[in-house]
């Protein structure tokens, strides 16, 4: 089977929760949500709104059929006039919830869909920290797909059927993964990050041959011939896109899976860092060290 380098990035930060509803929202209406971890998705099914990050200039105006990401977790508020006071969240009444949607003031100026999604990986932000503070996806495909993910998660979640958790489970899965593809087909070009080493058709060869034998002892010549490309040009567009060296991005992709083998406590450590390429534990404790800021032992033990 191929190696599926954004699979392998799923599998370290582990997405752990998700949260599908909606607002059914009418009258001078403006909620203000807190902080989250991990990444929001919402979806304006009718009506239209304003959409206020904190740290961010100006609203972003959406309209039915838009979907935003928000992946950075900061403050923010979704009202009709960005001018009107809001109300947060949590002071929706109880009673205005039925079936994942809540209402309010009767409803009927907009229907906004959304998803949370929590990972348990404790290194997400080495993967997803690059993220923009707010990714709006218009095209209609986009879209298509995601709103059908959050509908359907809405329905399961409201209906109460039999195996409803296990569907919205997968809903998650499959909506999380298709907002993160967006992202990188999106993105390229507009920041730089971890995640977008798999942005890059040329790039993401390299990155491929990487996660395919982690414990390869890749050079950099190497990797540019995966890539198709020469060494100066493959170095030069790595750094450009994933914010960092292709070396760089080895071994800090190497002390990931070593966490996450840390973690099980199923291997000595000599075996693991055998197997990523080290000739020695030393070598691969001081790398490791360097990159995740303690030995792997003491990683290990506070874990």
């Amino acid at each position: 089977m191929p190696i599926d380098p954004l699979s392998d990035v799923l599998s370290i930060i582990k997405p752990r929760t998700y949260v599908a509803g909606g607002f059914n929202m009418g009258g001078d209406w403006s909620v203000r949500f807190n902080s989250h971890d991990g990444i929001k998705c919402f979806a304006v099914v009718s009506g239209s709104c304003w959409l206020t990050v904190d740290g961010e200039r100006e609203p972003v105006r959406l309209e039915e059929g838009d979907c935003v990401l928000l992946p950075n977790g900061r403050h923010f508020t979704m009202a009709r006039d960005p001018a009107f006071n809001p109300i947060p969240i949590g002071d929706v009444p109880e009673a205005d919830w039925r079936g994942g949607i809540a209402t309010v003031n009767g409803g009927g100026d907009a229907m906004i869909l959304g998803g949370h999604f929590a990972f348990s990986g404790p290194h997400t932000e080495m993967l997803l920290g690059a993220m923009p503070s707010i990714l709006r996806l218009r095209g209609d495909s986009d879209k298509v797909d995601l709103r059908w993910a959050l509908e359907r998660m809405r329905h399961e979640l409201s209906e109460g059927q039999p195996g409803g958790i296990m569907v919205v489970e997968h809903l998650a899965h499959l909506l999380l993964v298709q907002a993160l593809r967006l992202y990188l087909s999106r993105g390229l070009g507009r920041t730089t990050g971890f995640l977008f080493a798999l942005s890059d058709p040329k790039i993401a060869a390299a990155v491929g041959a990487i996660h395919a034998s982690p414990g390869e002892r890749w050079t950099l010549p190497m990797l540019a011939g995966r890539a198709g490309m020469s060494r100066s040009k493959f170095a030069l567009r790595f750094k450009t896109i994933a914010g960092s060296s292709p070396i760089e991005y080895l071994t800090r992709w190497r002390m990931l899976l070593a966490c996450d083998r840390l973690l099980r406590r199923s291997e000595p450590i000599s075996v693991i860092a055998l197997s990523l390429g080290y000739q020695s534990e030393a070598a691969f404790s001081t790398a490791f060290k360097r990159v995740i800021g303690c030995p792997p032992r003491r990683y290990a033990d506070q874990a």
